[in-house]
């Protein structure tokens, strides 16, 4: 075994804590709902997934002992996607609970993702294997993957490598994305006969995988807290050197739950929330002055510093930038040839302007060269702006500048003006799993394998009631078609699991809408400080300020 550091060896030692539901084994009683509908099209939803669609929800309780089930299980796993603080606890979780069934059962990890499973990459997952891997951060322990399960041929190699393995069920560890392709999988088993079992666990730290049904992805609550542990330190250094202004862009794409926590976490003076950007129908120029405003009113207070939040993903929620992204999308799949004999960058450039519609054209010439270079060079594999490698923060401040300086010539400045950028990003992916999430992450496993002992197929293991000690925590499976829509991708009409924004008239919004003018003008900066593993519940085990919010509970 690897050296490994003094707070591993102790964290080794943690025993999560299980549901009541969960504590005499994966053998449980199951309680069936009713027959359940999608979260949107369910006429279309239906048409693709007939053998799934419509299948209740379950709720486990204890059956009161421990009791083994005949066969022995032999269970493969998948981590899909980026990775999320606590997946190494599914895992392990998931061993614990298939050896709780009947101790002659087998985990098999499919290395490096999806691809793993097509390709038959694996290895057995032993006690000596997993026992290394509890309660640590990271994926290594299998490696994950992007590869899409989306097509027959994938599904047919699947099949053969799970029949190579003996294999009766696999469970898929990943966000929205990855569970629609478990529920894909799922679907073709079963219209081919095939007795193969298809499961999956919620994993984002962005927090947008979230429904009605899923109270909160896992890793979310530890990279909430890391990167919170980081705005404070830099909150901090603000409010001590009292020189700079601090723009911090943070994870989320998508949607901006990790910028909100965070800022109910550590109350900086400005955090942006693409969703109510989007909303207002701001634009770029709009929510630079409302920073610049927050600059000016503390520099007459002689506060030449300060904190601001950036959510990653703001770009694509200014309505004006969308229209220009998409306009660049179409142009640059369209313009391929044309843009290949075109060397140098200058001409690159005039060449896109003189493409774009006269209003497109005019905000793209009004950015920084930085900033356009950045939206014609850096695409996807699919051709499409790379938005999370644009560099907002600095595309703000350059903005801002500009506008200050006019405001210092005209006498409605008097402060100074310098920047820090930052970016919190891979710091919060593979920290240690905080309590909680060892703790969920764990039963998520646990709940995993019972449904798998279940003879469950298409569904998601769920763990809910968050904000109750972990005894009370409820478990069981939710129909993954329940939490599915459709949506245009790529020209093509997709079954997709419905991405949670920030709600604006939801309770965490609203904490923050309340306090916000306050946060702006004062310095009213907390310090969460480090994730603390040892030490008094109300420390160790605190949930996300957004997930007692939305519990009706006061953080």
């Amino acid at each position: 075994m690897a050296e490994i550091s003094v707070l591993q060896r102790e964290r080794a030692a943690y025993k999560p804590k299980l549901p009541k539901a969960l504590m005499n084994g994966a053998v449980v009683e199951a309680k069936r709902g009713k027959k359940t509908l999608s979260a949107g099209e369910p006429e279309t939803i239906k048409s693709l997934f007939p053998n799934n669609f419509g299948n209740p929800v379950i709720t486990f309780s204890s059956m009161g002992e421990q009791c083994n089930i005949e066969p022995a299980l032999n269970v493969g796993v998948v981590l899909s996607g980026g990775q999320a603080p606590g997946g190494h606890n599914v895992i392990a979780g998931i061993f614990d609970g298939i050896k709780s069934a009947n101790p002659a059962s087998r985990l098999f990890g499919f290395l490096g993702g999806p691809s793993g499973l097509v390709d038959c990459k694996y290895k057995e997952l032993s006690c000596d294997v997993i026992d290394e891997y509890r309660n640590t951060g990271g994926f290594d322990i299998i490696g994950s993957g992007r590869t899409k399960l989306e097509t027959d041929e994938q599904f047919e190699k699947a099949k053969e490598s799970c029949e190579k393995l003996g294999i009766h069920a696999i469970v898929i560890i990943g966000g929205d994305d990855s569970n629609t392709n478990a529920c894909l999988l799922a679907e073709y088993f079963l219209a081919h006969g095939i007795q193969i079992r298809v499961i999956g666990c919620p994993k984002t730290i962005d927090g947008d995988l979230k429904n009605a049904q899923i109270e909160a992805s896992f890793g979310f609550d530890t990279a909430c807290k890391v990167y919170s542990e980081l705005i404070g330190n830099i909150a901090r250094d603000a409010n001590s050197a009292r020189k700079y202004w601090h723009f911090i862009r943070l994870m989320g794409r998508s949607a901006s739950h990790i910028a909100l926590e965070c800022a109910l976490q550590t109350h900086p003076n400005v955090a942006i929330i693409s969703e109510e950007v989007a909303e207002k129908k701001m634009t770029l120029d709009q929510i630079a002055d409302d920073i610049a405003s927050v600059i000016v009113k503390r520099a007459e207070k002689k506060a030449n510093f300060g904190v601001v939040l950036i959510p990653e993903g703001l770009i694509e929620f200014i309505p004006e930038m969308k229209t220009l992204i998409r306009e660049l999308n179409d142009l640059m799949a369209r313009e391929t040839a044309g843009m290949s004999f075109l060397n140098d960058d200058d001409q690159k450039l005039k060449f896109i302007k003189g493409k774009l519609t006269k209003g497109s054209s005019s905000l793209y010439d009004s950015l920084p060269r930085q900033i356009q270079l950045q939206l014609i060079k850096d695409r996807d594999p699919h051709g499409n702006v790379q938005v999370s490698l644009i560099e907002t923060e600095k595309l703000l401040i350059e903005i801002i500048q500009g506008k200050l300086a006019k405001m210092r010539k005209s006498g409605e400045y008097i402060g100074k003006f310098s920047a820090q950028t930052h970016f919190l990003g891979y710091e919060g992916r593979c920290a240690a799993p905080s309590n909680f999430d060892a703790d969920y992450c764990y039963s998520l496993g646990y709940t995993a394998a019972a449904l798998v002992a279940n003879s469950r197929t298409g569904y998601m293991a769920y763990v809910g009631a968050l904000a109750k000690p972990c005894s009370d925590w409820k478990c069981g499976g939710i129909p993954i078609t329940m939490m599915m829509t459709v949506e245009r991708r790529h020209g093509e009409d997709k079954p997709v699991i419905k991405k949670a924004l920030v709600e604006l008239k939801g309770r965490p919004f609203a904490e923050f809408a309340k306090n916000r003018d306050k946060w702006a003008a004062d310095n009213c900066y907390l310090y969460p400080g480090p994730i603390q593993y040892f030490g008094p519940e109300s420390v160790c085990d605190a949930r996300t300020k957004t997930l007692m919010l939305e519990s009706g509970v006061k953080p």
